[in-house]
């Protein structure tokens, strides 16, 4: 007798369809590649770029971030950091420098205007008020109702000179207006700095924006070491040449102000108008012999020792002094 086939039914053939239904499936799903593709590093590696180009964006100062302060410290990583509260004194203190005050300020205010203005080298001897005044200058002419504000102070460091180009980028296109501040401006030995200074003051291709203008303070008329001159002049082919290309550096500031040693009379004016400001009453006889002899054990008469005779005086009577 024969057996019979046994009959399969539906759940089953229905059972044996689906392992090769999924089998189908995965087969159509790709697989992850244990080494990414040359197409995929490409795209990974475009990603990390935009990331960082996105992040570098967001660190530029914007119109926003420019109006938080009135002056500001650059970095040559590619930051502008504000600075709360400027450390200077009132543009009245500053005695013995009327010519150069009045210059500087006019430049000034022409350029906080939107007139043409020329960048400024204050050089000449120490203490005599160059840095303070450029302070000054900028807190007088900002405070003007037809500037309100839109002159910007930024100071860049000497050995962040090289980093000069890139602070223009930044300013280029900001509606305002900035003085860039370099505070004791020099070069020596083999530094070549001072290139980028130079190509910035009108020498490179794009030049200084309109919207910026360069003030430098130093000891050195020619801002260079006598004897990087001299070592230019011996070693060169054409000794003339190198040390023009030397010397022209300072001829690329369109104002020079030159501040002298003072006399007697003008350091007792400087410590009379120091003490007038801060209320420090004494008798004239005895301010003016104490002032002087504080001057002599300093070896010299400035407007810095005449400040730092004030704090000293200031101190012994007990009086508080405000801002300085």
């Amino acid at each position: 007798m024969m057996s019979k086939k046994p009959v399969k039914t539906a759940s089953r053939v229905v059972a044996k369809a689906a392992p090769s239904k999924s089998r189908a499936s995965a087969a159509k799903r790709p697989r992850k590649a244990s080494n990414p593709t040359a197409e995929q590093r490409i795209a990974l590696a475009l990603e990390a770029i935009l990331a960082q180009l996105t992040a570098a964006a967001a660190d530029r100062p914007g119109a926003a971030s420019l109006a938080s302060a009135e002056a500001f410290v650059w970095h040559p990583d590619g930051r502008l950091s504000g600075v709360s509260k400027v450390s200077r004194v009132d543009l009245e203190l500053l005695q013995g420098i009327d010519r150069m005050r009045d210059i500087l300020i006019e430049n000034t205010e022409r350029f906080a205007t939107g007139l043409p203005a020329n960048n400024a080298l204050l050089w000449g001897a120490r203490g005599m008020g160059k840095s303070s005044l450029v302070k000054a200058a900028h807190a007088s002419v900002n405070a003007r109702p037809d500037v309100a504000g839109k002159l910007k102070l930024i100071e860049i460091h000497r050995e962040d000179i090289e980093s000069l180009p890139a602070l223009m980028t930044q300013l280029r296109a900001s509606e305002f207006r900035f003085i860039v501040f370099c505070d004791d401006l020099s070069f020596d030995g083999n530094d070549a700095s001072y290139k980028s200074l130079k190509a910035v003051l009108e020498g490179g291709i794009e030049g200084r924006p309109d919207n910026v203008i360069l003030y430098a303070t130093s000891n050195r008329r020619h801002l260079l070491a006598r004897e990087m001159v001299e070592n230019e002049r011996s070693t060169a082919i054409n000794p003339g040449e190198a040390v023009e290309e030397k010397v022209s550096l300072s001829d690329r500031f369109g104002l020079w102000l030159g501040f002298h040693r003072c006399s007697q009379d003008e350091y007792l004016a400087m410590v009379k108008g120091y003490c007038g400001h801060f209320g420090i009453s004494m008798n004239e006889a005895e301010l003016e012999r104490e002032a002087l002899e504080w001057s002599t054990t300093r070896g010299a008469r400035s407007g810095r020792v005449a400040w730092q005779f004030t704090q000293e005086l200031a101190g012994r009577l007990g009086v508080r002094i405000r801002g300085g």
